[in-house]
């Protein structure tokens, strides 16, 4: 029988025909699958599921979903929904501008796989050219806004300048919290989605926002932080120096949201007294997309190194001495310290940081300096030619954008007819005045069109005035940037397209993506990242349109979010969707902050209790409390599921404050709890909301959901379960669904209509997040249709079962359902071979030898390894992992046995390098042979660490987070 395109027979399920997609995303064969479930004596597909999902939890029907589209009718059709899309040239500003995409980086970077399906570089030996890119971002940030530390990305501008306020919150001395220093000064001429994001997240916290004019501002000692635009939202850059000392004499900190851009020729923040900078690097190369993705960036001062949200590459040392690049400080995050931690973060914009840092790689400190110098030339051209038809220029000292007033007799209709017409966008403020922000992609016709339409509203002789082409630039005196940057090599090496082509490919090769192996990181859901689910991103009619374009310029775009959130509301169960959050993390703050907002409209805004399972994800409680709550921690029992008992007891002690219940299904432990709904059922009747957190949607979809499981809220990981590529460590996206009643609640913004009719304040910085990358997902349910997004589930845990049954004979598998099954993912314990002086870091380390990313290491339980294969791996992959595991296994039993030392064997010194195994000297009592081909089809095809492992510990006793001297750094060329 066919239906959408498949048949079933036999044992699995077969897809037909080969062209179409769902035989494109999943690996096993239908021999292959047949296989599989006979070795495991499963007679069906349906057999496994029925074993593994509990049947009060099932679907009793089909999803109503379109059927499988082949990826060549789903991209005309895409083409045809692009159409509706208006590319006009936009100057609207506001943080996003239209930039120049290098090709070099666009071909070699951005729809390379060989970068955008790494993971986030937690092994630090197999990821030393993503983090080599990262860290010539930090140094590029630096640099530029004068400051002492930066970090590798964050996810928008908005959500930086509410980290900064977090930060600034969390360093107040213990007298200032004493004293119930609460207040948190913005000045009114921040970007208006900025304050939005800010209002978010200073309410829950108890942080009193006070919106104001810098220059007349009068602190006392309430204010723990401030936070200024500069060039600001009209596009003036003000001499802040005052203001600055003024917080600093109050033991206020000062934050300052600024262009990357600008600080070519604007004087620093750094030099001015900031204590932290921050922004958007967007035009340093990356495409507006509608809002995102774009990496933000953050810098601070080296004093508060230990509170800088997100993540940072320092350099540190491997086990031979050299050079290597690492994530330090790592005890600041949410993985570890959890409800203490400096953020919620886990994903940022790692493939969006590492755009922006090619490009100033390719353009060099002169290149950079002359771009920005052309973009303000022009500008200071299109101001002299207005000022000269009668208009006024409201902002004394600008870079790129222009505050222009408009004389009597001339409307803002009048100049909006006009724009339109030449298909122009400007910014319209509420006063008499129009914004125009120029940028570097500005040609010579678009300038004088631009020009035109203030000269027909002026209504001048039809000979336009001419425009001086002295330039009388208003970035004089203190204001005029004299220090250099990016002195460093790696901005002064790489200018031709064929040196950067090396030096991108150099660094590829250092890194294990998905082009070389599975990486069957439990949690993470490393599946394919489908060519023809990104080939859309980079097409103009999607790439190049501003996040505040008028909605008759976005048809096609606004298509596309109702179908996605149609689909994923079908998915999940669920009456309404907020596309809006764009991370994982933040679809856990954004859930969380309807339901606080819920309980707010009840009269019971005196809920503030949320119960986490004790096996949670770190960004759960972390979460929580960044809105608001406090945590209180539910015990799991000896078999890896929630204490029903427990969290029943503290249900009912905490009745009366009860906010919500924080659940992953299926479990972090690997499993479906068959008690959930009893669970769910518990917090309803004690007057709680059920979140559940979506990082393990690749076991439901098509086979359960969150609504029919009780939940209220949950977020999607749609760089997980939905096949956005996790870009190295970002980007992602964290929509949220809900239930009917808190449709209301939905995140809104304060510039574009969107969310509910009582909606939460923005959480991102535009309406729709990364919405470039929504496409990515929408093709991804559009292609697969109904029945193969059902079958991935089914796939997803067919591989995990079948390599639970290939290697529990070798390793403890530490959980599994009732009938001995696991979810899509399972944990292995290796904390039996410590009494062997074999730690679960030496089995990380010794895959690297076989060509293989280790699984998720020491989470959720210390001392094991959560395997996740996902449904696009082969048997053949699939083999070759366990493969690897079982002959590391063997490797253990060797050490034990005492053929090898305890202190020099091949787990314990992995990974091995070329350089290593090809040194005159070999003193190990092991082969270089078994040291780095261990198994056979490692000669075939090898992959080297360029690095031995890396030195932890040395890298944060030694921090540093800029690139490395100019003495080291051609040894890290190599």
């Amino acid at each position: 029988m066919y239906i959408c395109g498949f048949k079933k027979q036999g044992k699995a399920e077969y897809i037909m025909p080969l062209r179409d997609f769902p035989k494109r995303h999943i690996g096993p064969r239908e021999a292959d699958a047949e296989q599989m479930l006979n070795d495991m004596g499963y007679s069906t597909m349906d057999e496994l599921i029925d074993k593994t999902i509990p049947a009060q939890i099932r679907l009793k029907k089909p999803l109503d979903l379109p059927g499988s589209r082949s990826e060549h009718w789903y991209l005309r059709e895409l083409e045809k929904m692009a159409a509706k899309n208006k590319l006009f040239r936009t100057y609207i500003g506001m943080g996003y501008n239209n930039t120049i995409v290098p090709p070099a980086i666009q071909r070699n970077v951005l729809e390379n796989p060989g970068w955008y399906t790494a993971y986030t570089p937690y092994q630090s030996e197999i990821a030393q050219g993503r983090l080599e890119a990262l860290l010539n971002f930090q140094t590029m940030v630096m640099d530029l806004t004068k400051m002492e530390m930066a970090n590798a990305s964050l996810l928008d501008e908005a959500t930086a300048a509410a980290e900064a306020m977090n930060m600034f919150y969390a360093l107040r001395s213990r007298e200032a919290q004493k004293n119930g220093a609460n207040k948190f000064f913005v000045s009114a001429q921040c970007y208006p989605q900025t304050i939005d994001v800010l209002r978010t997240r200073a309410v829950p916290m108890g942080i009193e926002l006070i919106l104001g004019d810098h220059t007349n501002f009068n602190f006392n000692d309430k204010v723990f932080g401030a936070i200024v635009q500069y060039p600001d939202s009209t596009g003036n850059a003000a001499d802040y120096r005052k203001f600055v000392e003024e917080a600093h004499s109050n033991n206020t900190l000062v934050a300052v949201a600024t262009d990357l851009m600008s600080l070519a020729l604007l004087t620093p923040p750094g030099e001015w007294g900031a204590d932290a900078v921050l922004g958007n690097s967007q035009r340093f190369g990356v495409p507006m997309g509608f809002g995102g993705p774009h990496a933000a960036f953050f810098a601070t001062r080296e004093t508060y190194k230990r509170h800088l949200p997100g993540r940072i590459v320092g350099v540190s040392t491997d086990r031979h001495g050299a050079a290597a690049f690492r994530l330090a400080l790592q005890t600041r995050e949410q993985h570890i310290k959890r409800d203490k931690a400096t953020s919620n973060i886990c994903t940022a914009q790692a493939l969006l940081a590492i755009m922006a840092s090619m490009y100033a790689v390719y353009h060099g400190p002169d290149g950079i300096r002359t771009i920005a110098q052309d973009i303000h030339n022009k500008t200071v051209r299109l101001a002299q030619g207005i000022k000269s038809l009668g208009y006024k220029i409201d902002n004394d000292v600008y870079f790129d954008t222009l505050f222009v007033e408009l004389p009597e007799g001339i409307t803002k209709v009048r100049i909006e007819e006009l724009s339109e017409a030449k298909e122009i966008n400007l910014r319209y403020y509420n006063s008499n005045h129009i914004g125009v922000s120029l940028d570097e992609t500005i040609s010579r016709q678009d300038f004088e069109d631009l020009f035109a339409v203030f000269v027909e509203a002026a209504k001048t002789p039809d000979s336009s005035p001419e425009i001086s082409t002295e330039i009388d630039s208003p970035i004089k005196g203190f204001f005029e940037r004299e220090s250099r940057f990016m002195e460093h090599p790696v901005f002064n090496s790489f200018h031709s397209e064929t040196e950067l082509m090396r030096y991108i490919k150099r660094l590829e090769n250092k890194d294990l993506s998905l082009t070389h192996s599975m990486i069957s990181l439990g949690s993470c859901t490393m599946k394919l990242n489908a060519a023809s689910e990104l080939m859309p991103i980079t097409w103009p009619e999607w790439a190049n349109i501003h996040p505040f374009a008028p909605p008759s310029q976005t048809a096609g775009y606004r298509q596309m979010f109702e179908e996605l959130k149609r689909m994923l509301c079908e998915i999940t169960g669920f009456a309404g969707m907020s596309l809006q959050p764009n991370s994982g993390a933040q679809g856990e703050y954004a859930g969380l902050m309807v339901i606080r907002n819920y309980h707010i409209s009840r009269g019971e805004g005196h809920r503030n209790i949320a119960l986490i399972p004790s096996s949670a994800h770190g960004t759960n409680p972390a979460s929580a409390v960044m809105a608001g709550m406090e945590v209180v921690v539910v015990k799991c029992d000896e078999h890896g599921n929630i204490d029903v008992e427990d969290l029943q007891a503290k249900a009912e002690k905490h009745a009366l404050h009860l906010s919500a219940l924080m659940v992953t299904y299926p479990s972090t432990h690997g499993v479906f709890e068959e008690r959930i709904m009893e669970m769910n059922a518990i917090i309803h009747e004690n007057g709680g909301q059920v979140y559940m957190d979506g990082a393990n949607m690749n076991a439901q979809v098509g086979l359960t959901n969150p609504g029919i499981i009780g939940a209220d809220v949950c977020h999607l990981n749609l760089h997980k379960t939905f096949a956005i590529p996790h870009g190295g460590g970002g980007p992602g996206m964290g929509p949220i669904g809900v239930a009917a009643h808190l449709v209301p609640f939905l995140p809104g913004h304060s510039i574009v209509e969107t969310g509910g009719v009582h909606n939460t304040t923005a959480v991102s910085a535009a309406p729709w997040g990364s919405a470039l990358i929504l496409l990515v997902s929408y093709g991804y349910i559009k292609m697969l249709g109904g029945y193969g997004v059902t079958l991935a589930t089914k796939y997803a845990i067919l591989n995990a079962n079948y390599i639970k049954m290939r290697l529990q004979k070798h390793y403890p598998v530490l959980y599994s359902g009732k009938n001995k099954t696991v979810a899509h993912e399972m944990i292995l314990d290796c904390r039996p071979f410590k009494q062997m002086g074999i730690e679960v870091q030496d089995l990380a380390k010794r895959l690297i030898d076989y060509g293989f990313h280790a699984p998720t290491v020491s989470f959720p339980v210390a001392g094991t390894l959560m395997i996740e294969p996902t449904e696009s791996e082969s048997k053949q992959e699939l083999d070759r992992f366990c493969d690897a595991m079982i002959s590391i296994r063997q490797e253990i039993d060797e050490v034990e046995k005492e053929i090898y030392p305890k202190n020099d064997n091949v787990l314990v010194n992995a990974p091995h390098t070329a350089v290593e195994a090809t040194a005159d000297k070999w003193e190990h009592p092991y082969s270089r042979e078994k040291a780095v081909f261990p198994l056979p089809y490692t000669r075939a095809s090898k992959f080297w660490a360029p690095v031995g492992r890396v030195d932890n510990a040395y890298g944060d006793r030694n921090l540093m987070c800029s690139c490395p001297p100019i003495d080291e750094y051609e040894d890290l060329l190599i």
